[in-house]
């Protein structure tokens, strides 16, 4: 290690990986946007089209909304792919430990992959539900009334367990209305109402999305666990996008191999004897992998994303562990977090998302490629 870091080899590669997620990070990121609203705004009998959310987005947010939410992907991308490469690499190298030829199978890609994916998941959920809602945010028409916690007289549950929320007064006085027939000598009706957490909003219902979107906001209503919501869908999502894009990665970079290998004489014993592949054809391999992988894992994606955009109030968790709440479904989708109401929605937004990934990928890999090559040309 201490002749890496003299060598600058480490950071060399850190430095060009880093910048090559943050650009193709930020040149797909408002296909990433579009997607998500398609994905939350739609509905069984509704499907929200990319035209439909892009004069959304620019009405209310302009065309700066769809970068909404940017910084924090950036380095969730940086931390998860981060995770994902690395925990490959080590597995693979335990696969090719004692091989003479220096070849990992598609199928061991496709293992090792796997569960390279469900490491990513943990590591990049946090920052994919702030993202998300901010996401919601930039194309969401919000209230401008005077928040509930700049009035003096609020109830310090409220201050403290809802940021900026403005209640629904009118709600509230219905409430007032109807336990107005019963004989009571409370002074202060409201008020007594809004001492339970299930009527401060005044409705019975928490609060929107882009009411609850700050990290402290998030924890101080939903509690830290909220920052892993949907991880048994991000799990599944991120296993199966990472099993699939490393096994079609290896599999096409042994066709092209085998390829090149064809008409040399003598033939080659070692994949290390054959002329080094392409940049270019190495990163079109990456983003046709993308894509695929995409496409296999986007209804899982769907199903997080959805779950994301729920606000669940820690009073709300708490109940439904008393009264052992069980998740709705078929024994696949509380396994993998899909819920039965999504199950005709899972694949809306799918072309945005192969496209994002296949481009990404491709744009992640040959920047990377480049980079490496300019800082080493340039030492």
């Amino acid at each position: 290690m201490d002749e890496l870091l003299q060598n600058h080899l480490f950071a060399t590669h850190a430095i060009a990986a880093s910048g090559s997620v943050v650009f193709g990070t930020a040149l797909t990121y408002p296909l990433d946007t579009i997607k998500s609203l398609i994905q939350v705004g739609s509905g069984s009998s509704k499907q929200l089209t990319s035209s439909q959310v892009i004069n959304r987005v620019r009405a209310l947010s302009g065309y700066s909304g769809l970068y909404s939410g940017f910084e924090l992907l950036a380095w969730g991308r940086i931390f998860g792919m981060g995770t994902r490469f690395g925990i490959y690499e080590v597995l693979t190298a335990f696969y090719k430990d004692g091989r003479e030829d220096n070849y990992v199978n598609v199928s061991e890609a496709l293992m090792a992959g796997m569960a390279a994916g469900a490491v990513e998941s943990l590591t990049s959920s946090p920052f994919e539900l702030i993202k998300l809602r901010a996401q919601v945010t930039s194309a969401s028409r919000i209230s401008r009334a005077t928040p509930v916690t700049d009035n003096k007289a609020v109830v310090p549950v409220i201050a403290r367990l809802l940021h900026g929320y403005t209640p629904d007064m009118k709600a509230l006085n219905r409430y007032v209305g109807i336990l107005s027939i019963l004989n009571s000598k409370h002074p202060n009706m409201v008020g007594a109402i809004q001492e339970y957490p299930w009527m401060m909003t005044g409705s019975g219902r928490p609060p929107s999305v882009y009411d609850v979107r700050r990290p402290s906001e998030i924890i101080s209503l939903e509690g830290r666990g909220a920052l892993w919501r949907g991880l048994r869908s991000g799990v599944a999502r991120d296993s199966v996008f990472g099993g699939i894009f490393f096994s079609t990665w290896q599999f096409l970079h042994r066709a092209m191999l085998d390829w090149k290998a064809v008409g040399m004489d003598p033939p080659p014993r070692y994949d290390e004897e054959i002329v080094p592949l392409s940049p270019l054809a190495v990163s079109l391999a990456a983003g046709f992998s993308g894509s695929v992988a995409a496409a296999a894992s986007h209804g899982f994606d769907t199903a997080k994303s959805r779950s994301q955009c729920i606000v669940l109030p820690k009073f709300i968790s708490m109940e439904r562990k008393l009264l052992k709440w069980k998740i709705p479904g078929k024994r696949f989708e509380k396994l993998t977090g899909i819920h039965p109401a999504d199950r005709n929605i899972l694949f809306h937004g799918i072309w945005l998302r192969m496209a994002r990934s296949g481009i990404a990928s491709f744009i992640i890999v040959g920047s990377y490629y480049l980079s490496v090559s300019y800082l080493f040309s340039s030492n």
